[in-house]
């Protein structure tokens, strides 16, 4: 029953990947579609009369994915058995195919424990977990059950350098942060985790990206560098909780109705974050902005002091009791209304 669950899943999220349901952008109704508009969107296009609005049309795409091997930089030969998550489910789940007999997952994030779960429900045996970081970034009892009571070993900052084998992968070589270099034998990997939104609509779209969120930059308001394209949910930020992406369409479902009715676009200053910080967003400012802003870290920090400033004038300080990455930090946006329109990008350091 639960593979049949499982399956029927897959088949749904499949269907889903083919014709994004939610694709919106302010567009003049009496206009062509452009280009970028046509790609994925053939099921709204259908039934057009249900998503016209007054002159203007709406359309962006809430999408994220999973690095593959390529973008990762993983060298090696083009062997067979090298998968992603996504990759891994429909095959084990929606065509019932064979993924081998040892199988390496890379990650350790919760999506990295559930793709060694689809594993062995194949029937293959999980060799080991890899992860560059120093540890999991599951819930402690996920980790323990997993080394625990299914013998998968966890190598921690550990990072996979190359692939093995010749039309069927062999194995895959591994390098620890101090040196040391193994060999995995297996017939099957699997990259986990590293999340970027699905961000091509928005770049053939000349939306101006966020070197941080890797997705488009966007004011508290959640207007993107081109009037009267918006932009919500995975689209921003990969892996957000149902409820913040819910949070920020209802909050852009405003300023959407502002822009329809002809209000004027606030001008805003950039917002930035220093290292530990890895990005936040939104990540620019207006003075009185009320979402909240969701931000991420690239080292675990505890008890640490976050300060906001602007021209060396500090704006808001409030206390971090624990960050780790891979999981979202919520600030609050109270602080907004003492931002100088006129002055200098706003800082956020810990």
């Amino acid at each position: 029953m639960a593979v049949g669950d499982d399956r029927q899943r897959a088949d749904d999220d499949r269907h889903t990947r083919q014709v994004p349901p939610h694709r919106y952008r302010v567009e003049h109704a009496d206009q062509p579609y452009p280009e970028q508009v046509q790609y994925g969107v053939q099921q709204q296009d259908r039934h057009e009369d249900q998503h016209r609005l007054p002159r203007r049309r709406l359309e962006a795409p809430p999408e994220v994915g999973e690095r593959p091997r390529a973008a990762r930089l993983v060298p090696g030969t083009r062997a067979a058995g090298v998968y992603t998550t996504g990759e891994l489910q429909q095959a084990v789940h929606l065509y019932g195919q064979h993924i081998g007999t040892r199988a390496v997952v890379v990650g350790a994030e919760d999506v990295s424990y559930a793709a060694a779960g689809t594993v062995r429900s194949a029937g293959a045996r999980v060799v080991a977990m890899v992860t560059d970081l120093p540890r999991p970034r599951t819930a402690p009892v996920r980790a323990l059950d997993s080394r625990l009571r299914h013998g998968v070993p966890l190598l921690a900052d550990t990072a996979v350098t190359e692939l093995l084998g010749h039309g069927r992968l062999s194995g895959v070589r591994v390098r620890h942060r101090d040196g040391r270099t193994a060999v995995l034998p297996c017939d099957t990997v699997v990259f986990t985790g590293d999340f970027v939104p699905d961000h091509e609509l928005a770049r053939r779209g000349g939306l101006t990206p966020d070197p941080g969120t890797k997705g488009p930059a966007v004011d508290g308001t959640l207007h993107t560098s081109r009037p009267g394209v918006f932009a919500v949910g995975s689209l921003l930020h990969a892996v957000e909780s149902a409820a913040t992406a819910t949070r920020e369409g209802v909050h852009a479902a405003d300023a959407v109705l502002r822009t329809l009715a002809g209000g004027e676009r606030p001008d805003g200053v950039p917002l930035l974050v220093d290292a530990p910080l890895r990005w936040i967003a939104p990540n620019r400012v207006t003075a009185g902005d009320r979402l909240p802003y969701v931000l991420r870290t690239t080292v675990p920090l505890s008890r640490r002091v976050v300060r906001i400033t602007q021209d060396g004038r500090l704006l808001h300080r409030a206390r971090l009791w624990t960050a780790v990455p891979n999981r979202t930090v919520t600030l609050t946006a109270r602080w907004t209304g003492r931002v100088d329109p006129e002055g200098g990008p706003v800082r956020i350091t810990v």
